[in-house]
Formats: structure tokens, C-alpha cells, sequence
């Protein structure tokens, strides 16, 4: 599931969930709250932050991947 806010920088459904199923970085931020490092489907990188709930994972943060997360 993609949540509202992760369609806030312009970043398609297709490449968000691309780079989910395709990371090369993982980073647990937080309990219950991941970011993701993984590649656009043109192979642009792009961070994908997850949250987990009783209902499966929810993209809700998606953009160009920030320095830090590189």
C-alpha cells in the first residue's frame, strides 16, 4: 500500500515500489519505520520509507535519495 504522503515529491507508484523490491541499502530509522535505498525503474536512486502495521508494510515517504542514505 502507498500512503498519500509518499506521492508528495512527484515519485510514481512504479519506481516507489521498484526500488522497494529492489534495495541496496536498508536502514532501520526507527521501531516500526524503515528506509530503503533502491533504484528507480530508469535507475535513478530513490529513498523509500516504510512503516510496518497490522495491515503489511506502507510506503510513506518516497523521493530522490538524500546524501545521507547514499
Amino acid at each position: 500500500m502507498i500512503a498519500p504522503s509518499a506521492r508528495r515529491h512527484g515519485i510514481s507508484d512504479e519506481d516507489m515500489l521498484h526500488a522497494y523490491d529492489n534495495p541496496i541499502r536498508v536502514f532501520e530509522v526507527d521501531e516500526g519505520f524503515t528506509m530503503l535505498v533502491g533504484g528507480s525503474r530508469a535507475g535513478a536512486l530513490l529513498e523509500i520509507g516504510v512503516v510496518r502495521g497490522a495491515d503489511g508494510v506502507v510506503v510513506v515517504h518516497a523521493m530522490g535519495a538524500r546524501d545521507r542514505f547514499r
